[in-house]
């Protein structure tokens, strides 16, 4: 039989499990937590088959963005979604977290504002695609 102790110890939740069930929650409250600027929640369900959801946030520098990264790949893991995949660490500019239903782009201020990839994934679904004239 297991002591009071050592039952307490294995049912030990982090913050964000506590908070949240499912990856999107997890994911805005360790971009939360972590003090990341602009956090920008597109849903982008029917607009691609990719993810259910684009997040998009800027750290204030190389260190910052890396420091989020980490968090967030430590948050997702102890909240049992298991080892995102992760494209940028080394460099820090521009970091690409793939959670399965939920993407993350974590950004340096200037290189977010280079991309602009909210403007891509943001645009309505419902609205055709204008054809482009052609002068003969």
């Amino acid at each position: 039989m297991e002591s009071t102790a050592v039952r307490a110890a294995h049912e030990s939740v982090t913050p964000a499990r506590v908070a949240a069930e499912t990856p999107i929650e997890v994911v805005l409250a360790s971009l939360d937590s972590s003090k990341a600027e602009e956090i920008s929640d597109i849903d982008v369900t029917g607009k691609t088959s990719l993810c259910d959801h684009m997040v998009v946030a800027s750290g204030r520098s190389n260190r910052h963005v890396g420091a989020i990264a980490d968090h967030l790949l430590k948050d997702l893991k102890d909240a049992g979604f298991g080892n995102a995949r992760v494209e940028g660490l080394p460099q820090c500019d521009w970091v690409l977290i793939d959670a399965g239903d939920v993407i993350v782009h974590v950004f340096r201020p200037e290189v977010r504002t280079f991309y602009n990839i909210e403007k891509m994934w943001s645009v309505d679904a419902a609205t055709p695609p204008t054809p482009a004239r052609v002068k003969l």
